[in-house]
């Protein structure tokens, strides 16, 4: 009786399925402004929940800058740049971002890729901070200290406290040949994984390397859980197996590299998809793309202990997905999955809402997109007016960053 009683209970709680829902009108209201020109959106939401759009803004043919601006009252507010420079790496799929301290609306940070040598992918991870609300900027600093010419990115930064931030990144310290960081790795090593914290002042804190081997260029990722940050991204085993991996901070330290689902997928070099993941509380949702088996899906999942378990996957795509995917969690504990999916012409970004049952409410397209890799990397957030979504819109001559906000009670949600 008591193992009937267990499996019924897990059924309840994991149970998956699809029920329909209509609206009346599109889902997602388009939003004016405020980035003309430019690509490589992101946005973070502040304690207060107004949402903070930054970009890459082309000021001349040589000269790239980090832009952004606050969603509030109804629109956004004048754009600020927070950095500029003649010699940053520009990717499509490595972009900058900003995050804002705990508790605070002035303090924030902002990262960007810049060159440190003659090779393609020498670059460093910058940072500068401003405690004004981005009027004026400190001197940038370098997050990591290896001093190697060598590539340093795909960057995920997640408020600690007033007066900490955590970032955690790629870095290819160990790819380069004369590169014998830590005395363990041998000539041309693998990509690791790696975190810090750092304060208002650019100190940096707890530097530890999470990961020794990962996949070179997808996306990280991390939230901040009950029980401290977490952190996953995109491995790689000797055998080119390349599954979505997480590791958990702990009052002990961090825990060692675990795999979130064997999905088995052998590829020989970079997808180019990371993972998305959000928190709250002890409750996790985490997204991922994987084409194992040439069948290309988005997966979710859910956990109730703070990422140390998973629920089985669900399929959540329309069968021809891209990936490219984000995730939030909801007030009533139902989630909202973004992704790329191919169609007929060019590409279609859906929005997936499903309950913390994991029973798919509605899948609905938000825009329609462009297959080519200029289009991007769609961002979501959960903002204090709704659902925000940034994406980069191409045309035949440019790339221009635009939003869209989904209301809560399109989804049937007071907030």
């Amino acid at each position: 009786m008591k193992l009937i009683l267990l499996v019924l209970s897990t059924a309840m709680i994991w149970g998956c399925g699809e029920t329909s829902k209509s609206f009346d009108g599109p889902l997602m209201t388009i939003l004016t402004g405020p980035a003309g020109e430019g690509a490589q959106p992101n946005l973070f939401v502040m304690d207060d929940g107004r949402p903070l759009l930054s970009w890459v803004g082309f000021l001349n043919d040589t000269t790239d800058a980090l832009m952004f601006s606050v969603y509030e009252n109804g629109s956004w507010s004048k754009t600020k740049t927070a950095a500029q420079g003649g010699d940053w790496f520009v990717n499509w799929a490595d972009f900058p971002s900003m995050a804002v301290f705990s508790g605070q609306d002035k303090a924030m940070a902002g990262h960007w890729l810049q060159k440190s040598d003659k090779g393609t992918f020498d670059y460093d991870v910058r940072i500068a901070q401003s405690n004004d609300g981005g009027n004026t900027w400190d001197e940038s600093f370098i997050i990591h200290r290896d001093s190697i010419a060598a590539e340093h990115g795909f960057v995920t930064m997640v408020p600690v406290s007033e007066d900490r931030l955590f970032a955690t990144w790629l870095d290819g310290r160990n790819t380069k040949g004369d590169a014998m960081a830590d005395g363990e790795h041998g000539h041309h090593g693998a990509m690791t994984i790696r975190g810090a914290q750092f304060d208002r002042d650019g100190n940096l804190y707890n530097e530890v390397e999470l990961d020794t081997k990962t996949c070179d260029c997808c996306q990280t990722d991390a939230a901040m859980t009950s029980q401290g940050i977490v952190v996953v991204y995109r491995d790689r085993s000797d055998d080119e197996i390349r599954d979505i991996y997480i590791v958990r901070e702990q009052a002990d330290g961090w825990t060692e590299p675990k795999t979130v689902h064997h999905d088995g997928w052998k590829i020989a070099g970079c997808p180019v998809n990371g993972p998305a993941i959000a928190a709250k509380g002890d409750f996790v949702a985490l997204a991922w793309h994987s084409e194992a088996n040439s069948e290309p899906k988005v997966q979710l999942v859910y956990s109730r202990d703070a990422g140390a378990t998973f629920s089985i996957p669900i399929r959540i795509d329309n069968g021809s997905p891209m990936g490219r995917v984000d995730v939030i969690i909801l007030s009533d504990g139902s989630t909202f999955v973004t992704w790329l999916e191919n169609q007929e012409q060019g590409a279609v970004i859906i929005g997936a809402h499903v309950d913390a049952h994991r029973a798919i409410i509605d899948k609905t397209p938000l825009v329609n997109s462009d297959a080519a890799r200029s289009s991007g990397f769609p961002v979501l957030e959960s903002t204090k007016d709704g659902l925000m979504l940034a994406w980069t819109e191409v045309s035949s001559s440019t790339t221009s960053v635009k939003t869209g906000l989904i209301p809560f009670n399109r989804l049937g949600l007071s907030k």
